[in-house]
């Protein structure tokens, strides 16, 4: 390895964007590996840029950092992530947005059913009430008396 495929914390958080506090702590999580020199600073390798940029871009998408830290240990050191781990990760960030939009048409049906309603029923009305153990003892109220 040459000198110069090696970069200062500094450097790569100017090429990146991140704080050098930020650069920190995604290594305290494993995210990123420095290698040390004699006098143990600190030199990260070019394609660092890269696995960083990966953690930034997952985040922004709504990965959590736990499931980045999964996806990024499958890589190994050095190995930035390619189409092919990009393409399983996005299929995990797809499923939890097919499950939201599912959960969004839900709550949009049970709108659709209740405008122009106008019950205000706590006992049956899906939207005020939906899965509400309280309205087993009564509506309004009662549970309070």
């Amino acid at each position: 390895m040459k000198a110069n495929d090696l970069l200062t914390i500094g450097e790569l958080a100017a090429r990146t964007g991140l704080s050098v506090s930020a650069i920190r702590y995604y290594e305290d999580k494993g995210l990123v590996e420095p290698w040390r020199t004699n006098g143990n600073q600190r030199r990260f390798l070019r394609s660092d840029i890269r696995r960083l940029s990966f953690i930034m871009i997952a985040q922004k998408l709504g990965l959590s950092l736990s499931e980045i830290e999964e996806a990024m240990k499958r890589l190994p050191q050095g190995r930035t992530p390619n189409a092919a781990d990009w393409k399983r990760i996005s299929g995990t960030i797809r499923q939890r947005i097919d499950a939201q939009i599912a959960q969004l048409e839900k709550v949009r049906e049970d709108l659709d059913g209740c405008i122009g309603c106008g019950c205000l029923s706590l006992k049956k009305c899906a939207l005020f009430n939906a899965g509400d153990k309280w309205a087993e003892k009564g509506a309004g109220p009662r549970v309070l008396l």
